[in-house]
């Protein structure tokens, strides 16, 4: 089924695309404008690296609260909650208006994520009793290729609205983005299939998630996936520093410029990703296995062409390069995960996966922030060192398919 189809055909679908193309359109105003909010009042990229913390933090410690809550209670009306806690939340950014007023910066992201912790893993867990089975590839497809629109089209509007009107009026168009999304999930109506479960005694506890991956073991695995690509947090940072220092724009120039043509072309990369993603549909689980090490290896590429780019626009096209194949890697994992896990403890298992990732992402950007300002290694070198680390879960993912074909 094409893109179009699912969404004329599927009203209920349609509802949860409508709610994602509008937050994720003022997520992407709002990231452009608090980097360059931080780099402007402070100049510390260590700062930005502890605003991306927040930014992914939170959903790591809160995760596995929020998977239990998210198999207990209606997901959709967990995720109208969420949607307007954040409403409220990132728009009050616009009182930031000096370096020691940071703190609170720190503070509203911090809230708003927490609210977002709920919110993604319902959205994931969701999805399967929204489509049907045979469908999942071209709706996670899609959700990645719209990610992808809107991080383009946030980015580099944000950055120019940042530039030319201020960074208030994205933090503003943030806010409303979310209301926006409630509105549309209000209409939402789905059988959700796990209360079916619930009500015929489930385990409702954690504990229970962590059961289910103890007696299905190649989950874990599958649960690796999007937790080792977490590595590639420290290139979002390095986006930020190459944008700033390594590709200079017009002397005095913002950084928002800079910093808003690479975070577009990770958009535009994650829209190719998503397409080629939507071209493996007919391919059974195992042929989707096998496409892993693969996306592993040439994002690889990509990361390793960014270190040695001369310029914006050739670091620009490296970066479209390694996101096609990290987003296709993004989809194999949801998709797959979908596929095998059971409704009712499925929004533990997203849980677990969003704190793995997290975790992951947050260790890394902090080790990158720490070697950019305190060990003061070069952003391209750093870039080099990320780009070679792909290289080892490609190969382990080769030789695990390799060893099982040889057993069957």
């Amino acid at each position: 089924m094409t893109f179009t189809a699912l969404l004329l055909h599927n009203p209920q679908f349609r509802r949860v695309w409508i709610a994602q193309v509008v937050s994720q359109l003022g997520d992407w105003f709002n990231a452009v404008a608090v980097y360059a909010l931080l780099l402007d009042l402070t100049g510390s990229a260590t700062l930005v690296a502890a605003m991306m913390v927040v930014q992914l933090l939170p959903l790591a410690l809160i995760s596995p609260i929020a998977g239990v809550v998210a198999d207990r209670m209606s997901r959709r009306t967990l995720m109208i909650g969420a949607d307007l806690a954040r409403a409220v939340l990132f728009a009050g950014l616009v009182f930031v208006r000096s370096a020691d007023q940071i703190w609170l910066a720190f503070l509203l992201v911090t809230l708003g994520v927490i609210a977002t912790a709920f919110f993604e893993p319902a959205r994931t867990a969701m999805l399967p009793d929204v489509v049907p089975r045979e469908h999942l590839i071209t709706a996670n497809a899609l959700s990645a290729a719209t990610w992808a629109v809107m991080l383009t089209i946030g980015a580099s509007v944000g950055g120019a609205v940042t530039v030319l009107v201020g960074r208030d009026a994205a933090f503003l168009c943030n806010g409303l983005s979310f209301l926006a999304s409630a509105a549309a999930l209000r209409g939402l109506h789905v059988e959700e299939t796990h209360h079916t479960h619930a009500a015929k005694g489930a385990g409702l506890g954690m504990r229970d998630g962590l059961a289910y991956l103890r007696e299905h073991p190649a989950t874990i695995a599958l649960l690796s996936i999007k937790a080792v690509w977490a590595v590639a947090g420290g290139m979002m940072l390095l986006l930020t520093v190459f944008g700033q220092r390594v590709f200079p724009t017009t002397p005095g120039q913002t950084a928002a410029l800079g910093i808003g043509v690479l975070f577009a072309a990770r958009g535009v990369g994650a829209i190719g990703g998503a397409l080629l993603a939507r071209a493996a549909q007919a391919r059974d689980e195992r042929r989707l296995r096998a496409l892993v090490p693969w996306c592993y290896g040439l994002a690889s590429l990509g990361y390793l062409a960014l270190a040695n780019a001369p310029t914006l626009w050739t670091g620009a096209a490296a970066v479209v390069w390694a996101h096609v194949f990290g987003t296709l890697l993004w989809v194999l994992s949801s998709v797959l995960l979908q596929l095998v896990v059971k409704a009712r403890v499925r929004g533990r298992i997203f849980a677990i996966e969003l704190a793995l990732h997290t975790f992951v992402s947050a260790a890394a950007i902090l080790l990158t922030g720490y070697g950019l300002d305190t060990l003061h290694i070069a952003p391209r070198t750093l870039a080099t060192w990320i780009g070679a680390f792909f290289l080892a879960p490609a190969a382990a993912w080769a030789a695990s398919l390799a060893a099982s074909k040889r057993g069957a």
